[in-house]
């Protein structure tokens, strides 16, 4: 077995592995499985209406007694977002005419911001963990959420963002590669085409900060998260590699999508939600890959594209569908989550016994 540090001890982890809280796809029984097997389950529940948030917890709470970790957004609110996205809402028409969809809608906001409701809910349930993306929530309901004891983590996509964490006294950073599938966690403005990928920026992050760093983005086998640990990260968070689990809530065209993908296959794009976003290339990225400044503000966006979802049969199920997904892709397995933890930790401790014996 993999020693321990300073994170795992904390947490309770026999394996330093955290299952990415990916919104939309992670399910109760997803995160179960996996603090069962030793790592830390995670709830995406940043898009998730309060009292759907409320249930997942507790359905959680009825399947494990392990340790959980809830994910939240703190973006910054887009304001007022009727009149904008007019150039993408012409661009759309088209696909909204081939499916009898009618005028494509004004921009609206489908979910909020990081805010008290959240908050309240934390001290009511006092999930283990607690991590945000985009930054961290005002001062003041952070230190609430500190009083209940959760362990706080936030990703950080730069090493200014890593230290900038730091300084708002963060548990644990995540550092994001630009391979990481979803929604960059930049919060500091940093241009995405600058990032850089894992391998670089977890040990210069490690270098900076005196938290623990975990590190994610193109993690998909035990030979990556061995690799994380070598370049000094407590802990590897695995997204994409969950995706292929039975436990997941998955659209049919999706799965298809990761099961045929290969190295080349993503790109991060604005054009779901108004953020920088690595997911699988389809129809709607690549017709409208000259319209990345068009979009509407985050993440009203996704009110104009979500709706092209409705109606479609195969095969071009997922030709407006956001798939999300990291560059590790074709190295997916269709397993348990159970059994990929076990695995993952496995393939990490043959990956570092080989090194020593080098």
């Amino acid at each position: 077995m993999i020693a321990g540090n300073q994170l795992t001890q904390r947490l309770g982890l026999r394996h330093p592995i955290i299952q990415a809280p990916m919104a939309s796809a992670t399910t109760p029984a997803l995160a179960a499985a996996v603090s069962d097997a030793g790592g830390l389950g995670s709830l995406g529940l940043a898009t998730s209406k309060i009292e759907d948030a409320a249930r997942q917890i507790q359905a959680f709470r009825q399947q494990s007694g392990g340790p959980l970790n809830v994910n939240f957004f703190c973006h910054a609110e887009p304001g007022e977002v009727t009149g904008t996205g007019a150039a993408m809402r012409r661009r759309l028409q088209g696909w909204y005419d081939a499916k009898n969809l009618g005028p494509v809608p004004a921009p609206s906001v489908p979910y909020s911001s990081f805010g008290a409701d959240h908050v309240a809910m934390i001290r009511e349930f006092k999930p283990e963990v607690v991590s945000f993306h985009f930054g961290l929530p005002e001062s003041g309901m952070l230190q609430v959420v500190k009083e209940t004891g959760a362990y706080i983590m936030s990703s950080a996509t730069t090493v200014a963002e890593a230290r900038w964490l730091e300084e708002r006294s963060v548990d644990a950073i995540i550092a994001q590669g630009l391979e990481a599938g979803g929604h960059r966690g930049t919060f500091l403005g940093a241009d995405p085409a600058s990032q850089p990928g894992l391998f670089a920026l977890l040990p210069q992050v490690t270098s900076a900060v005196g938290v623990p760093v975990i590190a994610a983005g193109g993690i998909a086998d035990g030979r990556g998260v061995a690799a994380a640990l070598v370049l000094g990260a407590s802990a590897a968070q695995v997204g994409t590699a969950f995706l292929r689990c039975p436990e997941t809530d998955m659209h049919p065209a999706h799965l298809a999508a990761l099961e045929a993908a290969r190295d080349d296959s993503t790109q991060v794009t604005k054009l779901f939600t108004g953020k920088p976003a690595r997911a699988v290339k389809n129809r709607l990225m690549v017709e409208h890959a000259d319209g990345e400044t068009e979009v509407a503000p985050y993440p009203a966006q996704l009110s104009l594209v979500s709706p092209l979802r409705r109606g479609t049969a195969a095969p071009d199920m997922g030709d407006a569908l956001s798939m999300w997904s990291g560059q590790a892709v074709a190295l997916t397995r269709a397993m348990p989550a159970a059994q990929l933890v076990e695995i993952l930790a496995q393939e990490a401790e043959q990956s570092l016994a080989a090194l020593e014996s080098r």
